[in-house]
C-alpha cells in the first residue's frame, strides 16, 4: 500500500454507522472493513467472532471467492492506533452481504437479484443494455452529444480488444499495458497520471474526458487497429510498438489542433465540469 493510497472513512452507511475503507491507488480499488459491515448489518456486540463463525459454516466454494478477495490491511481503530484488519473489494463485499441472514441485508439481496434478472434480459435483446446505457449517463447529467461519442468509443475499443486478443494478448496485465501505450503516446500521461490529473481515483478516465479528448483517444485506437490488420502482429512488444504507432497517430492531431487553437486539448476537468457546462448551455439555452 503506497503513500498516496487515501484513507477514507464512508459516513452515514448501513444506517449511518461508520464503514472504514482504504483506497489502494496501485490497485484502483477500494477495500472495507469487514468487521465494520457485520456490525453495521447484525449488530453483533463481537463482530470479529461473528466472521469467525460465518467463515465456518461457509461452503467451500464461499470460502474460496472471499479468500481470493480478502486482504489484511493496517487500518486505525478507535484507540487511534492502526491494527491488522481483515478487509474486502467491492466484490467480495457484496459476497460478504449476501452470506449475512440479517433484515438489513435483505435490501441488498433484492437489488443484486434485480441487477441479475436485468443482465439476462440484456442477453435475449442487447439493445435493452444499449438503451440502459445510454439513461445512465442522461441520469449522470451528459449531454446527448457526448454520450453518442462515448458509444462509439466503447464500440471501438471493443473492436480493438477483440483484435489484440486475436493477436497473442491474453492476459489482463498485457490489455492494461497496451491501453497504456497509447494513452502515453498521444496525450503525454500515462493513465494513472491522467487520472490524478483529472483529479480522479475509481471513477473511469474516458467518463471523464471531454469531447475532444474522447474522439482524440478513439482516433488512437482505431488507428491501432487498421495498423494491425495491416502488420500483423503477435505478441505484447510486437503489439506495443503497434499500440505506439496508433498512438502517434492521435499526437499528430492533437499537435495540430493545439498549434490552430492557441492552448492545450488535454483538460483536468472531469465529469462534474463537464456536466456543470452542459447545465450552463442548457440555461442559456
Amino acid at each position: 500500500m503506497k503513500e498516496e493510497n487515501k484513507l477514507k472513512t464512508i459516513e452515514k452507511l448501513f444506517e449511518g454507522k461508520e464503514i472504514r475503507t482504504l483506497w489502494d491507488a496501485d490497485k484502483e480499488e477500494y477495500y472495507f472493513s469487514v468487521v465494520d459491515v457485520i456490525y453495521a448489518l447484525t449488530d453483533s456486540k463481537n463482530p470479529r467472532d461473528y466472521w469467525y463463525k460465518l467463515k465456518i459454516r461457509m461452503s467451500t466454494e464461499e470460502k474460496s471467492q472471499l479468500s481470493t478477495n480478502c486482504r489484511q490491511l493496517k487500518m486505525q481503530s478507535s484507540d487511534g492506533k492502526f491494527y491488522n484488519t481483515d478487509t474486502l473489494d467491492t466484490e467480495g463485499i457484496f459476497r460478504l452481504i449476501q452470506s449475512i441472514p440479517s433484515p438489513k441485508a435483505e435490501p441488498f439481496k433484492l437489488w443484486l437479484a434485480k441487477v441479475g434478472n436485468e443482465r439476462v434480459d440484456e442477453t435475449f435483446d442487447p439493445e435493452i443494455g444499449f438503451q440502459r446505457l445510454i439513461n445512465i449517463y442522461l441520469r449522470k447529467g451528459y449531454s446527448r452529444d457526448w454520450i453518442k461519442q462515448r458509444l462509439i468509443t466503447i464500440l471501438n475499443r471493443n473492436i480493438l480488444t477483440e483484435a489484440w486478443s486475436e493477436h497473442g494478448i491474453e492476459k489482463e496485465i498485457e490489455f492494461a499495458i497496451l491501453t497504456n501505450e497509447i494513452y502515453k503516446t498521444w496525450s503525454d500521461f500515462t493513465a494513472k497520471e491522467y487520472k490524478q490529473y483529472k483529479n480522479l481515483t475509481k471513477e473511469s478516465l474516458r467518463d471523464n474526458m471531454t469531447n475532444t479528448e474522447l474522439a482524440l483517444n478513439n482516433l488512437a485506437e482505431v488507428a491501432t487497429k487498421e495498423i494491425i490488420d495491416v502488420k500483423t502482429p503477435y505478441g505484447l512488444d510486437e503489439n506495443k510498438t503497434i499500440a505506439k504507432e496508433g498512438g502517434e497517430v492521435a499526437k499528430n492531431a492533437r499537435i495540430d489542433l493545439e498549434n490552430r487553437l492557441g492552448k492545450s486539448v488535454i483538460s483536468s476537468k472531469n465529469a462534474k465540469d463537464i456536466n456543470l457546462i452542459t447545465e450552463k448551455k442548457a440555461i442559456k439555452n
